[in-house]
């Protein structure tokens, strides 16, 4: 997630305070859609604190290696325990996360996963290149993506606009979720937001016969 261990005191092992920000969000949004995966975690992170797998498997690819998250490798093992101990207090307390502002990367792109395709798909910054307009963008991508996908994106930024940001939280939630330029002046980017739900949230026409003949 790129974050570093900020649950780890000086000597190796975790303290007391609460998880890091990366923790955070992880547990914030798998208690939110996949619960049970908690209990498959915490169990993989002692395995990977046990048994750490050797070079070989980790080129072949049976494992991820640990990313840098600022701790010398002899202090590694401790810190996935901590994890771990932190997962199970999750777990065991029934303490569920509210929904709240994504604090990491990861967590923006978890929790929008259909927005953040929109922006990045349509609207990086050979957009201008690609498309005359953002109408023409939104056009097409209604036009070229399948309904339920559509119906997700509408989903998910009725979702981020009821968190209610101030608008430069709503520009940096953008950014994070692949936007490379500008909305069209002269919305602000939570405007433009409700201008894109409202656009692709209006049920598309039928055209042919329909069943009676008519």
């Amino acid at each position: 997630m790129g974050q570093n261990a900020e649950d780890v005191n000086e000597d190796g092992r975790g303290g007391t305070r609460a998880p890091s920000h990366a923790l955070q969000a992880c547990l914030r949004h798998t208690w939110h859609t996949r619960p049970w995966a908690l209990a498959i975690a915490e169990q993989q992170l002692r395995e990977y604190a046990s048994f750490p797998p050797g070079r070989l498997r980790l080129r072949l690819g049976e494992f991820y290696p640990v990313p840098d998250v600022g701790l010398p490798e002899t202090r590694t093992q401790d810190w996935l325990l901590q994890l771990a101990d932190q997962v199970r207090h999750s777990v065991d307390s029934g303490q569920v996360p509210v929904p709240s502002v994504p604090r990491t990367h990861w967590e923006w792109q978890a929790r929008f996963p259909e927005l953040a395709q929109f922006l990045a798909g349509w609207f990086s910054q050979d957009m201008v290149d690609e498309f005359p307009d953002h109408e023409a963008a939104v056009s097409h991508y209604e036009a070229t993506t399948d309904r339920a996908l559509v119906a997700r994106l509408v989903g998910e930024v009725a979702e981020l606009l009821a968190l209610d940001l101030e608008e430069t939280d709503y520009v940096l939630g953008l950014a994070e979720l692949g936007l490379e330029v500008d909305p069209p002046a002269p919305l602000s980017a939570g405007a433009w937001l409700e201008a894109v739900m409202g656009r692709l949230g209006r049920p598309r026409p039928k055209y042919g016969p329909s069943l009676t003949g008519e």
